[in-house]
């Protein structure tokens, strides 16, 4: 687990980095090999700037920050936010267990945050990470491997 928390006198540490929204990936990292996780950034949030009240569960899209790749689409509430920036790795908000989830935990295939961006309505959450293994309990990279038929 990596427990780096940090230098405390950065007021930046507790920044969320705003993004414009990031094209649609394919599971092929070789088709978007120019990705760059800092392309677009336009300002600076801070932590109160979500909406919790509006949603207590945000989506959280969590993205490959050097591939691009789209790996999960998970929840976060408040405390799952504040322990995701204190631990600089993934933690949601278990739905069907009611519970935090450590992303790797059981597994040890966590997700080391490289930042996190909100939305322009402050609503929902992309991740960029650099993880540890396969994002899905399926043990594929991606949990969206499926594609659906019309």
């Amino acid at each position: 687990m990596n427990n780096n928390k940090g230098n405390a006198n950065d007021p930046m540490q507790n920044a969320l980095i705003l993004q414009k929204p990031v094209r649609s990936m394919t599971m092929s990292p070789e088709f978007f090999p120019d990705f760059d996780p800092n392309r677009g950034a336009t300002g600076i949030a801070r932590v109160e700037d979500v909406d919790f009240e509006k949603m207590p569960l945000l989506p959280a899209i969590v993205q490959d920050a050097s591939t691009g790749e789209v790996l999960t689409l998970a929840y976060m509430n408040r405390e799952a936010l504040a322990r995701t920036l204190e631990l600089k790795q993934t933690v949601f908000w278990s739905r069907s267990r009611g519970e935090l989830w450590h992303k790797g935990a059981t597994s040890g295939h966590f997700q080391d945050v490289v930042s996190i961006h909100l939305d322009c309505d402050g609503d929902a959450l992309l991740i960029l990470v650099h993880p540890h293994g396969p994002a899905c309990h399926t043990g594929a990279e991606t949990c969206f491997y499926r594609r659906l038929q019309p």
